[in-house]
């Protein structure tokens, strides 16, 4: 029974719980048992709340009981990456200088979670100041991918999504300034969303000021990661929009996914983008999609806006944070957020003729641990370890949603995803794309579990 339960995707989960055929507290005692059996090897949940969650699911369970209303995710159990403020409990960044915070008040999404019903099991772990494509940190230490111990789950949300190709987890909650969804989603074998720019909240995000929305939304986007299309709608739905004191996201009410078949598809697809390395394993794998969704019926074709200027994408989006945050002249601003804007409308008007861009998540599959900035061999040839999250960085530029998904495995064995780029507020579109695509790709796999031989490449 535990494993069937850790092996359920946060819909199913709710259901079930809502049904009756499973109380919250036998969830939340499934996934427990699993962090306790898994994360002494992956160090993915830092923070662990057992009393606390176990509290939290007996409440759920005596609301459930007498008649409550019932919030989406009422009973399921998830972990928060250490960024997001949650009341009572410390909030590190994976910071020496955070270690000891603890917030007094939850972040907005954070409250949206709690008043849809979810428990909270812990925290996952970061890179320190979620500023590295790995999570290892000074406070909680290095995090490993359950695919291959020896290898890093990405960064910044390597914990989180760690925890959740593990079964630690059925949903969680990171956030993407640079890919920092999407790299740990292609480095576990997971699926993860960053919305379009100013759909969630950050406020209650850190870095930054604690407790405030300064630096609010400029380029980070704050999404789920799970293991399936389902439950990104679904954590979606829950953490969009604003609070009562945000001025950040726009109003939008998530609407219906739409049921796209696939046969109906306009695509586009890239390989290596100019002046970026993609090793050819991976590369391979991502032809190998493309060729079936081909089959499958979809129209696709190989093909980058026209316009686009590579150069100035480059420059604008390794200048908008600092010209934001330091003390920029008003010239040097206007040309930054020109340039963004620019880029921008070629991105808008590329997609507005198609469903979706299909492109790498990044160079390789995931690394081998190693100190920041060791450089990476890709195909025998020597690469800066600064290019790690260039696949990713356009899309923060411009603030297009993004859907990454599992779509293969390369020859070493370890996960490939691809990179599902939509238009501009149409979130739910590219997530009725990625389902259509989804059905076409593997489905989900577990890695090996401890002391578990026989869960690789078992479906979930």
């Amino acid at each position: 029974m535990a494993h069937e339960l850790i092996s359920q995707p946060a819909t199913a989960l709710a259901r079930m719980i809502r049904e009756r055929r499973v109380s919250s507290v036998e969830v939340v005692t499934a996934h427990l048992d699993c962090i306790a059996r898994e994360n002494p090897r992956l160090n993915a949940v830092v923070s662990l709340d057992a009393e606390g969650a176990l509290a939290a699911a007996r409440q759920r369970d005596r609301q459930l009981a007498r008649g409550a209303a019932l919030g989406a995710l009422h009973g399921v159990p998830l972990t928060l990456k250490d960024c997001h403020e949650v009341a009572g409990m410390r909030t590190t960044v994976g910071s020496p200088e955070l270690a000891q915070y603890v917030p007094e008040q939850d972040s907005v999404v954070v409250a949206k979670l709690r008043a849809a019903g979810a428990v909270f099991l812990g925290r996952s772990n970061v890179a320190p100041l979620l500023g590295d494509v790995q999570s290892d940190n000074p406070v909680f230490g290095c995090s490993n991918n359950p695919w291959d111990v020896t290898r890093s789950p990405g960064g910044s949300s390597g914990g989180a999504a760690a925890a959740v190709a593990a079964g630690m987890t059925p949903l969680e909650i990171g956030s993407d300034i640079g890919g920092s969804i999407r790299i740990p989603a292609h480095c576990c074998g997971v699926f993860g969303l960053k919305p379009t720019e100013g759909r969630v909240s950050n406020h209650g995000h850190l870095p930054g000021q604690l407790g405030s929305f300064r630096d609010a939304w400029f380029m980070n986007a704050i999404g789920p990661l799970a293991r399936t299309v389902d439950d990104l709608e679904l954590g979606l739905r829950v953490i969009a929009g604003p609070g009562d004191a945000d001025p950040g996201p726009w109003p939008f009410p998530v609407g219906e996914t739409p049921s796209l078949p696939i046969e109906g598809l306009r695509l586009a697809w890239a390989g290596a983008f100019p002046g970026l390395p993609l090793a050819s394993d991976v590369r391979a794998v991502i032809e190998r999609f493309v060729a079936g969704v081909a089959a499958a019926g979809a129209t696709i074709e190989e093909a980058f806006p026209d316009e686009l200027d590579w150069q100035r994408q480059l420059v604008a989006r390794h200048t908008l944070r600092e010209a934001l945050r330091a003390e920029a002249t008003l010239e040097s601003l206007a040309y930054t957020l020109e340039a963004r804007a620019s880029i921008q409308h070629q991105w808008d008007t590329f997609l507005r003729e198609r469903h979706a861009f299909l492109a790498p998540v990044m160079m390789t599959t995931a690394i081998r641990h190693c100190p920041r900035g060791t450089p990476m061999l890709v195909d025998g040839v020597e690469q800066e370890y600064a290019l790690l999250p260039e696949y990713c960085r356009p899309w923060n530029l411009t603030g297009h949603p993004v859907v990454v998904l599992p779509v293969g495995r390369a020859s070493d064995g370890l996960p490939v995803g691809v990179q599902v780029v939509g238009a501009r507020w149409r979130d739910e579109r590219l997530l009725g794309v990625a389902r259509a695509l989804a059905a076409v790709a593997p489905r989900f796999t577990y890695p090996v579990l401890a002391g578990d031989t026989a869960t690789e490449g078992k479906e979930g």
